[in-house]
């Protein structure tokens, strides 16, 4: 198999001519003739998503999740990770036991499930319902971690027992990001020091960041252990405060979509969970205007970093290497010979016009 791409991006180079796989591998790239087809670059990895497509992960079974792959795969998404927001305990079973048995067919991959919560700060709830957060408990969090693929945590380290989790969660191979949370600068520094490795949606839901109370967000940029996770869809962030951070963590710096199942759906009323929110104006709200995910797809966070002024080669990165590398998934966010061929084709406009997953196509733009 050939794409026809006329180029493409190999670790984080343009490379002139076709690409060639054979048994879902890359095997060879500027292969000549060169085709027409767009430019190759490595699939994208949503590490923070909560549904799309009219599909929420808390809810969701699994046609559900073959609906919510089939539109990741348009945005030329080829893994992704579900996000289950916070929860009553008993109904977190359910969910985590779909995705242990959701089989692979040819579709974005699901790369394990990010409980976002239930261990997160009261004052920084944001779209949490505040009834369902908990002080950190070692024996729920392994209760949960048992009962399915859970794969990153996001708490708030500054709480009772925090520090404690981290290092029970990091010893278990979970990756811990700190979001929702009160933390000041040395609380974040402990927790990174503890084996957290990311900030979950930086100046969004934590201790705001002031000259000298930088909070988690001041200690995410400067920290080099530290994966800037943001979400970049104009809406939660200023041009100028994404661009800034992806300025200040350079290759740490990583995409997320926060979405929604409203994504790709019409203005109305969609779910979060066991909360109801609102799709109006381009944003996702609670009824008291409170930011609730979003309607952003990768695809887009990809362009609107490039339109702040990342160039193309670091915007992939931020979209695929980087959260694959959080994820310590080494099959993911690379483009080579001898790795797997999960793909994504682009247009001159940066717009997705195929998706290959594991050598088979997942997505074609219709012409």
């Amino acid at each position: 198999m050939q794409l026809g791409v006329r180029a493409a991006l190999v670790d984080g180079a343009p490379v002139e001519g076709d690409v060639r796989i054979v048994d879902g591998a890359v095997v060879d790239v500027g292969v000549r003739p060169a085709g027409s087809g767009g430019m190759a670059v490595p699939g994208f990895v949503d590490a923070h998503i909560n549904g799309i497509a009219g599909v929420d992960f808390v809810n969701a079974d699994e046609e559900g999740y073959r609906r919510a792959a089939q539109a990741l795969a348009a945005s030329g998404v080829v893994a992704f990770q579900p996000t289950i927001v916070s929860s009553p305990p008993g109904d977190y079973r359910d969910p985590l036991a779909l995705v242990g048995s959701l089989s692979e067919d040819g579709l974005p991959r699901v790369a394990g499930v990010h409980l976002e919560g239930p261990f997160l700060h009261p004052e920084w709830a944001g779209a949490h319902d505040p009834a369902h957060l908990l002080p950190p408990d070692p024996r729920l969090a392994e209760a949960l971690c048992a009962a399915g693929p859970v794969t990153m945590m996001t708490l708030a380290p500054e709480l009772a027992g925090g520090l404690e989790l981290v290092r029970l969660l990091t010893a278990r191979g979970v990756v811990v990001s700190l979001g929702h949370s009160d933390a000041d600068a040395a609380a974040a520094h402990a927790a990174f020091d503890a084996g957290a490795r990311a900030i979950t949606h930086i100046h969004n839901a934590h201790r705001r960041w002031r000259a000298r109370d930088p909070g988690v967000a001041g200690v995410a940029l400067v920290h080099p252990g530290a994966t800037v996770q943001a979400i970049v869809d104009g809406v939660h962030l200023a041009q100028e405060s994404a661009y800034g951070a992806f300025l200040a963590a350079d290759r740490r710096f990583c995409l997320v979509t926060d979405a929604v199942e409203a994504a790709g759906m019409a203005p109305g009323s969609y779910r979060l969970g066991g909360r109801t929110v609102q799709v109006a104006d381009g944003a996702v709200r609670l009824p008291d205007g409170t930011l609730a995910g979003s309607l952003l797809k990768m695809d887009q966070a990809m362009r609107n970093l490039v339109r702040a002024g990342a160039d193309l080669a670091d915007a992939v990165h931020a979209a695929a290497g980087a959260p694959a590398r959080l994820l310590a998934r080494e099959d993911l966010g690379v483009l080579r010979p001898g790795a797997p061929a999960h793909i994504a084709v682009l247009d001159e406009e940066l717009r997705v016009l195929r998706t290959v997953v594991d050598g088979v196509e997942a997505f074609r733009a219709s012409e």
